[in-house]
């Protein structure tokens, strides 16, 4: 899957296309070669980007300073580093929500 991948730390690579002002926090599936993540915060004043932090910390039950914003604060397209969570875990909880799990 071309959204999930790891560093050379063993960290949790994930890239994201962020859809803000949704009607709920959520993965939507594939955009392209990143996934989709719903969230309900407007993109100002880094809103969006703590709501994604903490969605992606809740959802894979890590820390919040366990997700990293590697790229794109200021875009729809970012890059997360995940620590704590390898991939295979990680490719398996997106997977069982996408399919209502």
């Amino acid at each position: 899957m071309p959204y999930l991948s790891e560093n050379k730390d063993g960290d949790t690579v994930l890239a994201l296309y962020i859809q803000p002002k949704a009607s709920q926090n959520r993965f939507c599936g594939l955009h392209g070669e990143e996934m989709k993540l719903a969230i309900t915060a407007p993109p100002v004043e880094g809103k969006a980007n703590k709501a994604v932090q903490a969605f992606v910390a809740k959802f894979f039950g890590v820390a919040k300073s366990a997700v990293i914003l590697d790229s794109g604060q200021q875009s729809r397209h970012k890059r997360l580093v995940i620590k704590g969570i390898d991939s295979r875990e990680a490719r398996r909880r997106i997977e069982g929500q996408e399919k209502g799990g």
